[in-house]
C-alpha cells in the first residue's frame, strides 16, 4: 500500500473543514479521503455486512501491517461512535510535512503515518496560500492585452 497519514477528529464537521483546507492547499481530491458514519466514503464500498465491518476492511487497506491491526479495530469503533478520520496520501517529504502540519494545527486527536519512507513524486501541494496559476503567467513588460501579443511581441495581428 502507498504512504498515508491518517488523522482522527472527534467531530465530522471539523474533519470536513480539514478536508477542504487540504484540498485548498493543493492536495488533489483523490488523495484526501474523509471517513465518518454519516459519510463513509471509500469505506462504504467494501462488501461487509455492517458499517463497522466496512470501516475495518477499509482501514486495513490503509494500515496493513500486523502491528497496526489493534489501531484499525479501535479506529473503526471510534468512527462508528461518531468520530471522523481524514486519510492523506502524500507524495514526498514536503507533502508529508505540510499535511501533518495542517492535520495537527486543525486539532487532530491522533495522526498515524504508514509507509512514509516509501514515497515518490514530490510537491503537488502548495507551500503557501494563493493561486498556483500565477506561476504560469508570462511577464508582460509591454502591457499587451492578449496572450498572442505577449508571446510574440514583434508580430502584428488584428484584435
Amino acid at each position: 500500500m502507498s504512504a498515508v497519514l491518517l488523522a482522527v477528529f472527534n467531530e465530522y464537521e471539523v474533519a470536513d473543514r480539514v478536508r477542504t483546507k487540504l484540498v485548498g492547499d493543493g492536495f488533489p481530491t483523490d488523495r484526501v479521503e474523509l471517513t465518518a458514519s454519516c459519510e463513509p466514503g471509500r469505506a462504504g464500498l467494501h462488501p461487509a455486512p455492517s458499517p463497522r465491518g466496512k470501516f475495518v476492511q477499509y482501514f486495513r487497506t490503509l494500515l496493513c501491517e500486523e502491528d497496526e491491526r489493534p489501531f484499525v479495530e479501535a479506529l473503526a469503533e471510534r468512527i462508528e461512535g461518531g468520530a471522523a478520520a481524514i486519510a492523506v496520501h502524500p507524495r514526498g517529504m514536503i507533502e508529508t510535512a505540510r499535511a501533518a502540519e495542517i492535520l495537527e494545527t486543525e486539532g487532530a486527536l491522533e495522526v498515524v503515518g504508514h509507509d512514509l519512507e516509501n514515497q515518490t513524486f514530490e510537491h503537488a501541494a502548495s507551500r503557501g496560500e494563493g493561486y498556483w496559476v500565477r506561476h504560469f503567467m508570462l511577464d508582460n513588460p509591454t502591457g499587451a492585452d492578449c496572450i498572442y501579443c505577449r508571446l510574440f511581441p514583434t508580430q502584428q495581428h488584428e484584435h
